[in-house]
């Protein structure tokens, strides 16, 4: 059994302290520190936790502590990292990991020189629609991916800080690109090197100096490209969706506006429906259990299961460096309109994939470009003399 010091008592906080204490686990938060110290102490009632504390370094200095959460505004991500890699202990850090990547690549090495387990607590690729998505993709059910989009779009974050730029290094992007540029990786393989960002980002509505609203692409080595779109201004609840394409085939998922669960109601009750749900009237689309549909009861089983059996969870503090060294990219192209270099300066995975076509034999004199069954039921090809070049195309039988 596993004792957890966790620090922060937000939405966040909330949801790991949901799923970890759920379905009779046996690792437990016994430590919760927030400020003030009421926070901390309603927090640990409500959740039957032993111990509460606004002092982040008793939370993490805790004999009995294994186990750091870090659940924190992203300023304080470094600081209390840094601290607990001193004092020895285990750390499982929210989402982003730093506030860039220089940041971010500087508690990797921390972690790494003191010889602590390090999971980042990146929750939308633990979906369970996801990790089913990555094993078809990994299997080969889409051959090769050439293209993923990530969209995560809602009102707004619930806590001040997020809006505070100085506090979360950025807006919208910072807040659930870091998600959805992960989830491309994820697709396209966290071993193919991103080498370029072009993004748009504008604040569009709100009275903040970050941005609310951002579009980014980004390019790696073998080709793929990946669609990342969030938003701090869509109305309607959350839109949470991802979608696969390859060169045998597509993954569409949609996890939280069409959920398969539709009820309508006057809104006479006033009860909360789910998360980021605007109103509780009209027809509504809850989520029957948010915390396994966002994915936490199985981040934390890998990172818990990971750190028993002495190996690498699917999501480390180096997959945190890369998202940050990617999402610095997409600021600086947002300022320059232009492609922006992705400076990985620690890069640990293939090396000189090139993103050439992969050419499909028809004959000794053609390749295939595309085989189709028509309205008439005769079998089209488009196919490219090897020749010439030349496009031409024949019908044959089926």
């Amino acid at each position: 059994m596993m004792k957890i010091s966790l620090l922060g008592t937000g939405l966040i906080g909330t949801f790991y302290t949901m799923s970890l204490h759920a379905h009779r686990r046996k690792d437990v938060i016994h430590t919760v520190c927030s400020i003030p110290e009421s926070s901390a102490r309603d927090f640990a009632m409500k959740y039957d936790i032993p111990k509460y504390t606004e002092n982040m370094k008793e939370a993490i200095e805790d004999d009995e502590t294994e186990v750091v959460i870090v659940a924190l505004p992203n300023y304080l991500h470094k600081d209390a990292i840094l601290m607990a890699c001193k004092a020895k202990k285990h750390i499982l850090c929210t989402k982003p990991l730093a506030l860039n990547a220089e940041e971010a690549r500087e508690v990797l090495d921390a972690v790494e020189k003191a010889g602590v387990f390090h999971g980042y607590l990146e929750d939308l690729v633990y979906t369970p629609k996801t990790l089913k998505a990555i094993d078809m993709v990994n299997n080969g059910s889409c051959g090769r991916i050439l293209w993923t989009r990530s969209r995560e779009a809602h009102s707004g974050p619930h806590s001040a800080w997020f809006w505070d730029k100085k506090q979360s290094g950025g807006g919208a992007l910072v807040d659930m690109g870091c998600h959805c540029i992960e989830i491309g990786r994820s697709f396209i393989g966290k071993d193919i090197k991103p080498v370029e960002a072009m993004c748009w980002a504008e604040t569009q509505v709100k009275p903040i100096e970050a941005e609310d609203h951002a579009i980014a692409l980004i390019k790696y080595e073998n080709g793929a490209i990946s669609q990342v779109e969030v938003s701090w201004n869509f109305r309607g609840g959350m839109d949470l969706r991802d979608e696969v394409s390859g060169t045998e085939g597509t993954i569409r998922l949609d996890h939280w506006l069409r959920t398969g669960f539709e009820v309508f109601t006057t809104g006479s009750t006033g009860k909360y429906v789910s998360e980021k749900t605007e109103s509780d009237s009209g027809w509504l689309f809850p989520v029957g259990d948010e915390v396994h549909a966002l994915g936490y009861p199985h981040m934390f089983t890998d990172m818990l299961d990971s750190l028993e059996q002495n190996r690498q969870p699917r999501e480390t503090f180096y997959d945190g460096y890369v998202v940050n060294a990617i999402m610095d990219a997409c600021y600086k192209s947002a300022k320059s309109k232009k492609w922006e270099n992705i400076d990985l300066v620690v890069w640990r995975g293939k090396e000189g994939i090139t993103s050439n076509v992969e050419l499909i034999d028809f004959d000794d004199h053609h390749f295939l470009i595309k085989k189709e069954k028509m309205p008439d039921g005769k079998i089209k090809l488009m196919l490219k003399e090897k020749s010439t070049g030349s496009i031409v195309q024949k019908y044959v039988d089926e």
